[in-house]
């Protein structure tokens, strides 16, 4: 898990050959960094043997813009079949962990010039696009529960954009999601000064102190619910109810009996339940519809 605080150095070759096993890494997860042409061949195609050396020449040129990887079909017919390689040589682009673009059979050096332009082009464009468009397909990643993978995106970004606030908050919710509370307390303990007051850094530090707190009170749930049950004025356990029901997932109950503890009592434990609602606020972020609804709710009992 370190790994993903601390990105790795090197530099990687140009040109390299790969296979089933390493074309994850090789392709998948390197063309985080730059497009990377997939070259599929076979020893038997005679067409190979023209294409190959031109797709080399022009990658060559690209300095670094571009990177190449050749899969002999024959050597890795998993890969060939799961890709649904038919013919060789074919040859696809990944940029960002996908497919961009490609073409089959030999063609002129001047279509696969254009075919490397594209890609450079492709990876090109402004930077701040760039970063705005990776942070908003790691936060789908994130919504949609991969954590690990929405990491990896968040660490990409951090690698270019150090100063990116966004990253280094999405950074710290994927590895609260992962359990990893103590590597999100270590990436919060080295960031700047300015970093750590920026606003989203700020509500995912609320998240990660929500998340420590509700990590013991789960277990005792169906007991608080008793406890509550028993005495609706016992606010302790409507409290810690809350508590370990956002830990729970259960953030609109959450919200709810902290809502309920306020209307009950607002000065308790030094308005504890107020306090807690601006931090839950705060870590599910000012747009959230539970934050909407929540603070006007709460505004209509301050006034009521």
């Amino acid at each position: 898990m370190d790994a993903l605080i601390n990105a790795a150095a090197g530099t990687a070759p140009a040109i390299k050959d790969s296979s089933t096993a390493g074309f994850r890494a090789d392709v998948i997860e390197a063309s985080m960094e730059v497009p990377i042409i997939v070259d599929f061949w076979a020893t038997w195609c005679g067409p190979c043997k023209t294409l190959t050396p031109i797709l080399e020449k022009q990658v060559q040129a690209a300095q670094g813009k571009v990177r190449m990887v050749k899969v002999d079909i024959d050597q890795n017919q998993a890969l060939a079949a799961q890709l649904r390689i038919q013919s060789v040589p074919t040859v696809y682009a990944f940029y960002q962990g996908r497919p961009v673009d490609g073409f089959m059979g030999a063609v002129p050096e001047s279509q696969v010039k254009a075919f490397v332009d594209k890609l450079v082009q492709l990876a090109g464009h402004d930077d701040h696009d760039h970063v705005d468009q990776l942070l908003a397909e790691a936060k789908t990643v994130l919504d949609g529960g991969n954590a690990e993978e929405a990491a990896g995106i968040y660490q990409h970004i951090l690698a270019h954009a150090p100063d990116s606030g966004a990253a280094v908050a999405g950074l710290l919710r994927s590895l609260i999601a992962l359990g990893e509370t103590d590597q999100a307390k270590q990436l919060l303990e080295s960031l700047t000064p300015e970093l750590a007051q920026h606003a989203e850094v700020q509500a995912a530090k609320s998240a990660l102190e929500l998340a420590e707190q509700s990590a013991g009170a789960i277990a005792g749930l169906a007991g608080l619910r008793q406890r509550l049950a028993a005495n609706p004025d016992d606010h302790e356990a409507r409290y810690e109810l809350s508590t370990a029901l956002y830990g729970a997932g259960q953030q609109e109950e959450s919200v709810d009996e902290l809502l309920e503890l306020f209307r009950r009592n607002r000065e308790w434990n030094e308005q504890a339940a107020r306090k807690q609602l601006v931090k839950l606020f705060e870590a599910l972020g000012p747009t959230d519809p539970l934050t909407l609804s929540g603070r006007r709710r709460l505004s209509s009992l301050l006034f009521s």
